[in-house]
């Protein structure tokens, strides 16, 4: 059985995770009652069975998060079942998700990012890669984007101006200032490539030819990360953390943030705030004489 959802203001992640985690739930029904999978049997579903296929997923070793995620799939995947079948499941509505942390932002240092962009450099043997991986990093830490937003710019916004329109998740638009650097190391990177690209064409490329993957960028800085002794956390998402923590600690606006960064919600930005004063704690308790 497949599910429907609504599709507009998510983006394709989210839809891809929404339909896994409803279709490994399906299977995991399918398998405890030893039959077809049908209406009657989703309709009908009891708090046992529920609980079943929540500990199967503990088991597997998924954690508070993702189960409470993959709750809230099946809690939508009920939802629209309710509007076109006309049923409920009360067991499914009141069931409570797993408690978790909150995961706080994880920034690189200043002088982290600083060295990243000098290493990255440095690596490829071939000029215009080099160039490349410098290009997109910079984009990363110097506009605060997402990986998919970096690897989703074509020729067409060549020459880099002073800003540029991006489109992120939900198809939520955007408008980012660039700074001289990160349209110096584009401008390089457009010079040394060796491919002839048409407007609509993607502007980062693989070695070959073809449009970057994701798994490339993370490697670069995987690289750089072991290379420079960084956390293991420094990732190519936690240089747009790092964006947005080094403005807040240069005096920015967290309204301002939120726009760069494209929160919908201030909430979501106002997590910055706390990573700045969990540091905060942290240097007090160490220093503070009657904290000893």
């Amino acid at each position: 059985m497949a599910a429907k959802v609504e599709a507009a203001g998510r983006s394709e992640n989210t839809l891809k995770s929404y339909h896994k985690d409803v279709h490994g739930f399906c299977t995991f029904l399918q398998g405890y009652i030893g039959d077809a999978l049908s209406l009657s049997d989703l309709k009908e579903l009891d708090r046992k069975t529920l609980r079943s296929w929540m500990a199967q997923e503990r088991n597997n070793g998924i954690s508070s998060r993702s189960l409470a995620r993959k709750l809230s799939s099946l809690k939508n995947f009920y939802r629209w079942l309710g509007e076109e079948y006309g049923f409920e499941n009360t067991f499914i509505e009141t069931a409570k998700a797993p408690r978790f942390r909150s995961k706080f932002p994880r920034p690189i240092s200043e002088q982290g990012t600083q060295e990243v962009l000098a290493y990255v450099g440095t690596q490829p043997d071939v000029p215009w890669v080099a160039a490349r991986d410098v290009a997109i990093i910079s984009l990363l830490y110097g506009c605060g984007l997402r990986i998919s937003e970096a690897l989703d710019l074509t020729h067409a916004v060549l020459p880099l101006k002073d800003a540029i329109q991006i489109i992120g998740k939900g198809k939520k638009e955007r408008v980012v200032p660039v700074i001289p650097y990160c349209q110096n190391a584009v401008t390089e990177y457009v010079c040394l490539c060796p491919f002839i690209a048409k407007p609509k064409d993607p502007l980062f490329y693989g070695i070959r030819g073809g449009p970057l993957n994701p798994r490339t960028v993370r490697k670069i800085m995987e690289r750089a990360r072991i290379s420079l002794g960084l956390p293991a956390n420094s990732t190519p998402h936690s240089l747009r953390h790092s964006f947005a923590t080094h403005i807040l600690n240069a005096g920015g606006d967290l309204r301002v943030i939120q726009d760069l960064l494209g929160h919908s919600s201030l909430s979501t930005t106002q997590a910055y705030t706390k990573v700045e004063t969990s540091r905060l704690m942290e240097v007090y308790k160490s220093a503070h004489p009657r904290a000893k």
